[in-house]
């Protein structure tokens, strides 16, 4: 395909970082990725899909086939945490579908990564790129890598994570704030589980920690599932962590015999820390912004950490569709001015793990489509 954009350098190859890459290459722009990993590794985690990322997706191309390899529940009970009392049903099937325009996904987060790597040019993708600095003038963006090399363009999305260099080259070293909590989480196949029935979707609530279970595939075959755990003396922000399944169990012993036996069946587990940050109020600078987790790191106790990901990749390239280079500071700009607050609105909101609080917020939520929602105004001037 023919390209006579401009030349943009995404740091960071995960969910956020290759859905920019495929929406910039759609209006026109020549895209280069560079991450820092070897390869692409299948942990074992699930993912859900609200109906605002699936519309993300469907413009992507990609709805169908990975609509083919998800569950789609019905619903989501939320219940307390022994007795099984249902608090709050969570209606999520054909109906709310219709409503919001788009159905719900559950599946395994390999299975979205790999897809969005695919509709990416294998060339444009560098690996083994770990960005060790950043740079800019008047006229480019420099990256500089631990293995000596160099890259130039004009313009660089950071989409590297909560740990995201790019951010501290822009804003200077601020480390996020440790929750004291971490998540467990490990996929393993549903037969382990014998005759023991489990909901499709189900969120247990407990007067400190939680433990969410559903299964990600059409057969109910696989079945994923997450804690939000205090264990404050454990800071590892690492997804391939192992953790203790012992310690995992005594953590949740008094909890209804239905998430007893779903830890019992598991055999193996990974754990890791839960980081949070303020919203921040500057995304960029100059040439230079940021995307994603590297900008609006949340919990996931709204399952919209890849989602609002997937929605900044489309309003960023809508942002910058047919500006040339006298307009890419104005252009990133209008990016940051037509995300920060919705971003900052489902941090803050997750963050609390408040029920009536998610519950309040789903409608505004899922009715969100990224494709066709009203940008903010291109600024005037900006003030650097």
């Amino acid at each position: 395909m023919a390209r006579n954009g401009l030349s943009i350098a995404i740091v960071g190859a995960g969910i956020g970082g290759l859905a920019a890459a495929a929406t910039l290459r759609r209006v026109g722009h020549d895209v280069a990725v560079y991450e820092q990993a070897h390869a692409f590794a299948r942990i074992g985690s699930g993912i859900q899909q609200a109906p605002n990322a699936v519309k993300v997706l469907r413009g992507l191309g990609l709805e169908q086939r990975l609509g083919q390899l998800a569950a789609r529940p019905d619903a989501q009970m939320n219940r307390v945490w022994d007795t099984g009392e249902v608090k709050w049903n969570k209606q999520m099937g054909g109906p709310m579908a219709d409503d919001y325009g788009a159905p719900y996904f559950h599946l395994h987060r390999g299975d979205l990564h790999m897809a969005l790597a695919e509709i990416v040019p294998e060339e444009i993708v560098h690996r083994d790129k770990k960005l060790t600095g950043l740079s800019q003038d008047a006229d480019s963006v420099t990256l500089s890598f631990e293995d000596g090399g160099t890259a130039t363009a004009d313009i660089a999305i950071g989409a590297d994570g909560v740990h995201s260099v790019v951010r501290e080259a822009l804003l200077g070293v601020e480390k996020p704030e440790f929750s004291g909590r971490v998540a467990y989480r490990t996929t393993f196949p549903a037969s382990l589980l014998g005759d023991v029935p489990i909901d499709d979707y189900a969120k247990w609530w407990g007067p400190d920690r939680h433990i969410v279970i559903y299964y990600i595939t059409p057969e109910k075959d696989e079945i994923y599932f997450v804690t939000s755990t205090p264990e404050p003396s454990f800071t590892t922000e690492s997804y391939s962590a192992k953790g203790d399944l012992a310690e995992l169990r005594k953590a949740y012993a008094g909890f209804h015999p239905h998430v007893q036996a779903v830890l019992a069946a598991c055999p193996a587990v990974n754990k890791w820390a839960l980081y949070v940050r303020d919203p921040l109020p500057r995304w960029g600078k100059g040439r230079v912004t940021l995307l994603g987790d590297a900008c609006h790191p949340m919990t996931p106790y709204m399952a919209q950490g890849a989602a609002t990901s997937l929605e900044d990749a489309v309003v960023l390239s809508r942002c910058l569709d047919g500006v040339g280079a006298g307009d890419i500071g104005r252009a990133l700009r209008r990016y940051e001015d037509s995300r920060r607050e919705r971003t900052a609105r489902i941090q803050t909101i997750s963050r609390l793990n408040d029920m009536e609080k998610i519950k309040a917020e789903t409608d505004r939520t899922y009715r969100y489509d990224a494709w066709t929602v009203p940008l903010a105004p291109m600024p005037v001037s900006i003030d650097e």
